[in-house]
């Protein structure tokens, strides 16, 4: 007789997991109480249905969907065995890339791909435990309500380091007021260009971080120290969500704006390059990032170690600021930041274009002495 154990799916340990995230996940429901996306259970189980109820809402609200995931940066907490901060990566990835629309992200839905939950006898479920701490905490931090999720066992189709390998996926539901939504149209030359702190290399450019570290150790380069702690441990350092703070500055959706907002750029993939750039493309303006937060003893460290010349270390990781945030009073947006903890700065002005537009960064690389400012042009 052959089961479906015997083909490496555990339906019993399977419905375990998923009341563990139901559970992780029911918390989160706070995050919306008394606000528009208050989450609505109609019947109490873990493959329940949760709503909300969208009934009324006023002429020009728009909604849409975004999905995103973590990447290659959960190998390094299968390597190390921590994961109860990949949660915030995941919720970062998502979330944040809506308020850079001028959008409030209110619900969350997320796919879970394990190699297996369970092998040989032993559980794997203190694994998941760990990710559901983070779902938490990150949920909190967005002030998003995950509402479900799917936790399916794919046997070698997941593949990874150690025994415990997975990939998180993410859907984000958002809703904007069209008076409030960000197109790049609304940036002006002479606005201040403001830059939140960002520690770690968020979600991007882990690929390049595993290979350098990898040339330079071996295959268990996890194992090594930089100023006494685990290097992995230092890759992983958690991204920042900026979403409530800059749904305060502009609003969100129905909320009381706190500062003008301009325009927002999520400084994920192609740096502040491509991100930056992206904003500025419907206005044609250019700008100059003339004082950036500089990247972090670790992030230059490993660019040190990988040899990574700074003109790609700015197109692959975000080298200080995870978001920079477009507005005519620098001021005001600061005093948000400052509000939810975020170490900011302004960082720049957007300029008048004088020929092909551009980015000009001044350059705080590894190897700046021999290039002080990055010029980036833009299509």
């Amino acid at each position: 007789m052959t089961t479906y154990s015997d083909a490496g799916v555990n339906i019993e340990l399977g419905d375990d997991v998923s009341q563990v995230l139901y559970n992780a996940a029911k918390q989160t429901w706070e995050n919306r109480k008394g606000r528009f996306g208050e989450v609505v259970e109609l019947f109490p189980d873990f493959s329940g249905l949760r709503a909300i109820h969208v009934g009324g809402l006023p002429q020009g609200t728009f909604m849409n969907l975004g999905f995103d995931g973590v990447g290659t940066k959960m190998e390094l907490g299968e390597r190390i065995g921590k994961h109860d901060t990949v949660a915030y990566d995941l919720f970062a990835m998502v979330c944040d890339d809506a308020v850079v629309r001028g959008a409030e992200p209110v619900l969350v839905g997320s796919i879970l791909d394990v190699n297996a939950l369970g092998k040989d006898g032993e559980s794997y479920i203190d694994f998941v435990k760990q990710l559901a701490v983070g779902y938490m905490g990150a949920a909190k931090a967005a002030n998003v309500a995950v509402v479900n999720g799917e936790v399916a066992e794919l046997g070698a189709r997941v593949q990874g380091y150690g025994k415990f390998n997975y990939n998180w996926g993410a859907g984000i539901a958002w809703f904007a007021q069209k008076n409030r939504m960000l197109t790049g149209r609304e940036v002006q030359p002479e606005d201040s260009i403001v830059g939140l702190r960002e520690e770690g290399f968020r979600s991007n450019g882990l690929s390049l971080v595993r290979k350098i570290m990898k040339q330079a150790y071996g295959d268990n380069w996890h194992e090594r120290e930089y100023n006494g702690k685990n290097v992995a441990e230092l890759a992983l350092t958690p991204s920042r969500i900026y979403t409530s703070a800059v749904v305060n500055m502009f609003g969100g959706f129905e909320g009381i704006s706190k500062a003008e907002v301009h325009g927002a750029a999520h400084i994920t993939g192609g740096g502040i390059p491509g991100k930056l750039g992206r904003v500025l493309k419907p206005s044609g303006l250019s700008a100059i990032i003339e004082d950036p937060f500089e990247p972090s003893e670790f992030v230059k460290y490993v660019q040190e170690l990988g040899n990574t010349p700074d003109r790609e270390a700015y197109k692959t990781w975000n080298m200080g600021q995870g978001m920079l945030v477009i507005t005519p009073n620098p001021q005001k947006v600061m005093e948000v930041a400052s509000g939810h903890g975020i170490e900011s700065k302004q960082v720049g002005v957007i300029t008048e274009t004088q020929g092909r537009p551009k980015i000009v960064i001044a350059n705080k690389g590894v190897y700046h002495s021999q290039e002080q400012n990055l010029i980036f042009n833009r299509e």
